[in-house]
C-alpha cells in the first residue's frame, strides 16, 4: 500500500489524498503533441488509488495501447489551501519529489478526439509512481529546480521549473481558487518534452536537483 515517504524510506505524517495534475504547463511539451498552449492551467485529478511507491515494480496495463512516461516535479502539501495567495501556497509545501504520470496515450488521443474526459487514460490504478520526498528546506530553489528521466541509460526528458508557464506559487494559488487542497495532497506540476513509450523490463533513473537519484523498473 502506498505511503508518503522521506529519503530514509520512513512514512511521513500526512494522509493520502488526491493528486492534482497540471497539463501542458511546459510549452514545448504541448507543442510536441500538437496540443494548443493553454492560457490557464489545465487541471485534472488522479485518485489516491493511482499512487504507488516508485520502488515497486511498475505495472503497465495490458492490451490498452502505448503507455507513455511523463516525469513531473511533485509537491507534497502540509497545510490546507483555499483561495490562497502565491506566498501562502509556497509556505504550504513540505516536500518535493518526482512523480510519473503514466498515460495510456492511444486511449487519451481517442478520448480527446471525442471531447471526453481523460480519466480512463490517466487515473487508472498505479498510474502515478511516486518517489520519496525531499524536505522543502533541503531543496535549493523551487523556482530553478532541474530534473530528468533516463530509460535504459538513455536520457529521455530534462526540465527545470524555471521553464514553467506559471511560477509554482502562482500555479498552486490558481489551483486553490478552483478547489481546496488538503494536507497530504500532491500537485504534479507538469512534464517537459520528450515523453515516449515504456516497455516491460525497462529500467528508469529519475534525478532531482542534480543530487537526488531514484530508480524504478517496469515489471516483465
Amino acid at each position: 500500500m502506498y505511503q508518503h515517504l522521506d529519503l530514509k524510506a520512513q512514512p511521513l505524517p500526512y494522509s493520502i489524498g488526491k493528486v492534482v495534475c497540471v497539463g501542458r504547463s511546459y510549452r514545448e511539451h504541448a507543442l510536441e503533441l500538437a496540443n494548443p498552449v493553454p492560457s490557464q492551467p489545465l487541471l485534472f485529478i488522479k485518485p489516491a488509488s493511482s499512487l504507488v511507491n516508485l520502488a515497486a515494480p511498475l505495472i503497465l496495463p495490458k492490451d490498452q495501447g502505448v503507455v507513455h512516461h511523463e516525469i513531473e516535479v511533485a509537491l507534497l502539501l502540509g497545510h490546507r489551501l483555499c483561495k490562497a495567495t502565491p506566498q501562502q501556497s509556497l509556505a504550504a509545501v513540505v516536500g518535493v519529489g518526482l512523480g510519473l504520470d503514466l498515460t495510456l496515450r492511444d486511449l487519451q488521443d481517442e478520448l480527446k478526439l471525442n471531447g471526453h474526459p481523460w480519466e480512463r487514460a490517466k487515473a487508472f490504478d498505479d498510474s502515478c509512481p511516486m518517489s520519496p520526498f525531499v524536505a522543502v528546506e533541503d531543496i535549493g530553489s523551487l523556482h530553478e529546480l532541474p530534473f530528468s528521466l533516463s530509460v535504459n541509460n538513455e536520457l529521455r526528458q530534462t526540465g527545470n521549473t524555471q521553464q514553467l508557464m506559471w511560477p509554482l506559487g502562482q500555479l498552486l494559488a490558481k489551483i486553490s481558487h478552483s478547489f481546496t487542497l488538503s494536507p497530504g495532497d500532491i500537485v504534479l506540476t507538469g512534464t517537459p518534452k520528450g515523453v515516449s513509450a515504456l516497455h516491460a523490463g525497462d529500467t528508469l533513473v529519475l534525478t532531482l536537483d542534480g543530487q537526488h537519484y531514484f530508480s524504478a523498473r517496469v515489471a516483465p
